[in-house]
């Protein structure tokens, strides 16, 4: 073989090799820029992630939402700013006892249980009108929502009647149908219902039941927790007693009157004065 050919076989062989180099070397570029990209799409993905998250975060849940809400739907048998004044008994009763209550609240059950029947009396005989305020914040402790939807059906069931109404509120504080005060369970249309359908004016009521289920009085719920939140009469808690803008309290300690004999005694003292 001559150098010649030796040389351009030589020649030949180098320029397959930088060939072979250059075309080698323009994929392992592309696949920087794939993984440059990649890296890219999953960091603004990523972001984008976290943006929505935020935005979720700081999107107002459904009640919170219907917190301030200019129309609200009042139920019958109410007066006063978005129909959060409620006022049960007869036109001849001279005093009202306002009473502060929270749906979940197992103390009002408690009270309910022991105490609603004469209080249920003392209203048919005139001696005095309730004016109902209904609280929400055992759901705020226990980030919950039955509180709401129980006194949003309370509202339903008041715009039957003022006795369906209190029966309704009786048998869901009663002792087979309350639920522990952990336990959510009123945030259930379907429980609220059933419980519901023990009470003669709203068994089967579809009006009631269409109500409870499309959130109708949701939002006066929502005003009706405001005006527990922002009362004047010094109530932070529940069940609460006041008449003539004065608590009404069973001892010293400020405790509520939890049986017959104490509720009889600080009301008929109120009622006196």
């Amino acid at each position: 073989m001559s150098k010649r050919n030796s040389q351009a076989s030589k020649s030949a062989a180098r320029e397959r090799l930088r060939q072979e180099r250059e075309r080698q070397a323009k994929r392992d570029r592309a696949k920087r820029q794939a993984i440059v990209a990649g890296s890219v799409v999953a960091v603004l993905a990523a972001a984008g992630g976290i943006g929505y998250a935020v935005v979720q975060m700081n999107k107002p849940g459904y009640w919170e939402g219907l917190k301030d809400a200019s129309k609200v739907v009042t139920p019958a048998n109410t007066t006063g700013a978005k129909g959060t004044t409620v006022v049960i008994g007869k036109d001849t009763a001279k005093k009202t006892l306002k009473v502060y209550e929270d749906p979940r609240c197992p103390v009002c059950a408690q009270f309910e249980q022991t105490v609603g029947t004469t209080v249920k009396k003392d209203i048919d005989d005139g001696k005095f009108k309730i004016q109902f305020v209904g609280a929400t914040f055992i759901d705020n402790h226990d980030n919950g929502v039955g509180s709401k939807n129980a006194l949003s059906a309370l509202g339903a069931a008041l715009n039957v009647s003022p006795e369906a109404f209190l029966e309704y509120k009786s048998a869901l504080y009663s002792a087979k149908w309350h639920p522990q005060e952990t336990t959510d369970t009123f945030k259930s249309d379907a429980y609220l219902i059933k419980v519901a359908n023990t009470v003669p004016a709203l068994k089967n009521n579809s009006g009631f039941q269409n109500a409870v289920k499309k959130g109708t009085y949701d939002a006066w719920a929502m005003a009706m927790s405001k005006t527990f939140d922002t009362n004047k009469d010094g109530v932070t808690g529940t069940p609460s007693f006041v008449m003539d803008g004065k608590k009404l309290t069973a001892d010293a300690q400020g405790n509520a009157p939890m049986t017959v004999a104490d509720f009889d005694r600080v009301v008929d003292a109120a009622l006196k004065g």
